[in-house]
């Protein structure tokens, strides 16, 4: 019984809010003065799908693309480093300080 209100608020709902399901004036004017066949119609809702469904795709993919870039920099340089490091410390230990002997 409660379900009852509730369906025909949602059905009053939906009756007075169809009108303006349709689109812009302007949109639905122009299609049904212009496209009595639809074809245009279908063809707008397709590429608008495709470009919805894309766009997503496009900015993780392009976000993953610049961690993955940046990770790929940084392990460069890491290795840059440490030949660096590495070639450093055999002229580090020819130079010692003031009043050591050397062996």
């Amino acid at each position: 019984m409660k379900s009852r209100p509730l369906a025909i608020a949602c059905l009053l709902v939906a009756i007075f809010v169809a009108a303006d399901a349709f689109g812009c004036p302007t949109c639905k004017d122009g299609i049904a003065a212009n496209d009595t066949e639809g074809a245009n119609l279908a063809r707008g809702y397709f590429y608008s799908i495709l470009l919805m469904l894309a766009m997503p795709l496009t900015l993780v993919s392009s976000f993953g693309a610049y961690v993955w870039r940046e990770m790929k920099r940084q392990q460069r340089q890491e290795q840059v480093d440490l030949v660096s490091r590495q070639t450093m410390a055999p002229a580090a230990a020819e130079h010692t300080s003031p009043g050591v002997p050397r062996s």
